[in-house]
């Protein structure tokens, strides 16, 4: 029998040392810190209904590809839609197979993407840099609003961001490791991955953007022969490999494909002044400084900081060219979304752990400031989102609740004036819905809008467009054709052959109703059925 002396128990203060040290020595390993950020992400992902029009509409596109089981032309409403690749559809419909139409599967795709971005970051900057350093990009990149936001935003902002970076910075580890003597080929497939994966994600901008940030900087370093290794032919062809077949295909299936999709979705809503969200020039610089509050007050220490050795300086550098790049590029169009300059995310975060680490840290006095500004972020984040995303007013998530437990699978459903994004994928409908407004209308060619979207996408389906895009002339006849139909629509909607109908629920601006056709005055007799 063992007379082993019991452990003597440790001090609080021994105690929180080996905890401290637990937990730094975590965040020294890329994948498992990436794995704590995604989990940080993750708890503020799940507090609010889909957001409408963006999260609805794309959220929206990937359920149609799990209701029809046409996984390789994305649809919205039943109608083929080429604003946007398949990446992000695609992620987000095997995530709603596996989990579900609940908010956090709907926003998987993001959280990934963000993790993503976090892991090339922490990779880079542990080799190249320091592992302090890159425990403080993490830390930074998490508490950024800007990032932590954009990370529960289900569109393609976030992901075609993570690759754009993550595309630079395996590029950029290439460059110095074969500079080192150090294997870089590895990386440099990782990075051509990234591009192509870029490209099916939110068209040129995955590659043109990773192109002009290395090319500036290998100009800036007067390094020509990194511009042969970035041009290895292996990675040229993995590139093709994955991002070339999905664009021949719907090429093949829809001779205006690339007509729409590369002309007018990228070339002309790039120059031209039509679109929504017009916005000064300026707009780009003002929004990175407010949504990376309160950590954007430190980067001002970041300019003609020239300390560090060479591949440090040359890192700087890179860093500086990337944000350059990406705000100018974006900044050129009239058009600017907020989500648009994410990419510029990561070479923020380190340019700002530099200054923690290099400047500030050292310092007795000053220290704690960040510190300070990390512990404020992290326990205000999540209230944010949560004061943020309490009520959304253009939800349809309550109304489709209304209908799933009350309809039957023979009843149709309608929407009048309007089309709620989200209502197909919460009330899990299995048919297309039919929208009634006056698609004549010559206005509708000349707006940036979501009947603009619809035509278009009936464009390339117009039988599709027929049985979805429904005429006020025909709504007797479609009321007609079934025994019970339900209707979406605004509170200020008082159409006439809607008088008898039942409201099931009302929001603040929608309400649904339930239309019994035994019970209308329409004069149904003799009306030929239109079947859905």
């Amino acid at each position: 029998m063992s007379l082993s002396q019991p452990e003597t128990p440790l001090a609080p203060a021994a105690a929180v040392d080996r905890f401290s040290y637990r937990v730094v020595s975590a965040l020294e390993r890329p994948a498992l810190a990436t794995l704590l950020l995604f989990v940080w992400v993750l708890l503020g992902a799940w507090i609010r209904p889909l957001s409408l029009p963006d999260e609805g509409r794309y959220v929206g596109v990937a359920w149609e590809m799990v209701r029809s089981g046409d996984w390789l032309t994305p649809a919205l409403d039943g109608l083929p839609y080429f604003h946007k690749p398949p990446l992000f559809y695609w992620l987000t419909a095997i995530s709603i197979k596996c989990f579900g139409t609940v908010d956090l599967a709907m926003r998987m795709a993001s959280m990934l993407a963000a993790a993503l971005m976090a892991f090339a970051g922490m990779r880079l900057l542990s080799r190249w840099q320091s592992a302090q350093m890159a425990r403080w990009y993490l830390l930074i990149l998490a508490t950024l609003p800007y990032f932590y936001l954009g990370s529960q935003f289900a569109n393609h902002d976030m992901l075609v961001a993570a690759f754009i970076s993550s595309a630079v910075m395996f590029a950029a580890d290439a460059m110095l490791s074969a500079d080192h003597a150090q294997a870089w080929r590895r990386s440099m497939l990782l990075a051509w991955t990234c591009v192509a994966l870029g490209l099916l994600s939110k068209g040129l901008i995955g590659m043109v953007l990773p192109a002009g940030v290395m090319l500036l900087w290998i100009a800036l370093q007067r390094r020509w022969s990194w511009l042969i290794k970035l041009l290895w032919w292996p990675g040229i062809g993995l590139f093709v490999v994955i991002a070339a077949p999905w664009f021949v295909l719907m090429q093949l299936k829809f001779t205006q494909f690339f007509d729409y999709f590369f002309i007018h979705q990228h070339f002309e809503r790039f120059t031209a002044t039509g679109f929504n969200n017009m916005n000064p020039w300026w707009f780009y610089p003002v929004v990175l400084a407010l949504l990376c509050l309160p950590w954007s007050l430190l980067l001002p220490g970041q300019i003609k900081f020239t300390a560090g050795s060479e591949t440090q300086q040359a890192l700087r550098r890179l860093q500086w060219v990337w944000v350059v790049v990406v705000v100018g590029f974006f900044s050129l169009p009239a058009s600017k979304l907020i989500g648009y300059v994410l990419p510029a995310i990561p070479s923020i975060a380190m340019l700002l752990a530099d200054v923690v680490v290099t400047r500030m840290l050292p310092l007795p006095r000053l220290h704690w400031v960040p510190r300070g500004l990390a512990l404020l972020c992290l326990v205000s984040l999540i209230p944010l989102v949560w004061l943020f995303g309490r009520e959304d007013v253009y939800s349809s998530k309550s109304l489709a609740a209304a209908y799933r437990s009350a309809a039957s699978p023979q009843d149709q459903v309608l929407s009048m004036g309007l089309y709620r994004f989200d209502f197909p994928v919460y009330a899990q409908l299995r048919a297309p819905l039919p929208v009634v407004l006056n698609w004549d209308d010559p206005a509708i060619k000349q707006t940036d809008s979501w009947p603009r979207e619809l035509v278009d996408a009936a464009e390339f389906d117009p039988a599709a467009g027929e049985r979805v895009l429904i005429k006020p002339d025909d709504l007797s006849a479609l009321l007609c054709a079934n025994d019970v139909s339900w209707i979406i629509a605004p509170l200020s909607n008082n159409e006439p052959l809607l008088s008898s109908a039942e409201t099931i629920r009302n929001t603040t601006l929608f309400k649904l109703m339930r239309f019994d056709r035994e019970r209308s005055n329409l004069p149904c007799r003799g009306e030929l059925s239109r079947g859905r």
